[in-house]
This record gives C-alpha cells, structure tokens and sequence, in this order.
C-alpha cells in the first residue's frame, strides 16, 4: 500500500522542482544560482533540466501556472520565504485536482471508492 504523501514525495516533488528549474533558467537563472535558491544540488537542476528527474506526470495547466508564478517570485527575490508555503499550495492542488488519484490507480491498487488524497 502507497499512502499519498509517498507518492508525493517519490513523483510530485520532484515534477514541481523540474517545472521550477526549467521555469528559473528561461529567467535567465544559471543552474548554481537555480540550485542554491531550490536548496538542490546543481546536479539534480541539471536533471532535471534533462528530463532525467521529475518528468512521470504531467499537471494541469492552473498548477503549470501557478508554478510560473512561484518562478518569477523566486528569480526576483533571493530570500524568498514564501517559496515552502508556496510548494505546499501546489501540492495541495495536485491532490485536490485529482491528478494525485490519477496517478495513484496508474501505478497501484486503490481500493474502490478512494478518496483519500481529496481528504
């Protein structure tokens, strides 16, 4: 059995880092620079700028938004403090849009009924 939060970790997370890397770098962010303000190594932005990470699902297009978004705050402020709260919001969505459940009965069993991520 998966529970949500592992798929959050083994397949969200690392897609909102890749959206926001790519996102970052066609800000004319460098990959240290991208690396130093996701708390990444610079290895993980190259990556994920290879789609070599982060690349098993895709989003719907308000959280695509949304994460452009997040992007251009974070090229503009160095210290963004809003950037945890911010990913958390679009995880949040990603469960409430359903695309968590999707992937979710691609790769497992659910029981019938589920609605665990919309909890």
């Amino acid at each position: 059995m998966k529970l949500p939060c592992e798929l959050v970790v083994w397949y969200v997370l690392p897609i909102i880092r890749s959206e926001l890397a790519k996102e970052l770098v066609k800000l004319g962010l460098s990959q240290k620079e991208v690396s130093k303000r996701l708390g990444i190594t610079q290895a993980a932005v190259s990556q994920y700028l290879n789609d070599k990470r982060g690349r098993d699902i895709k989003f719907k297009v308000d959280v695509k938004e949304e994460i452009k978004e997040i992007a251009k705050d974070t090229a503009i402020d160095n210290a963004f403090s809003n950037l945890t709260l911010r990913i958390c919001e679009v995880c949040t969505r990603v469960k409430t849009d359903k695309t968590l459940c999707e992937l979710h009965k691609e790769h497992y069993t659910v029981p019938e009924g589920c609605n665990v991520c919309l909890e």
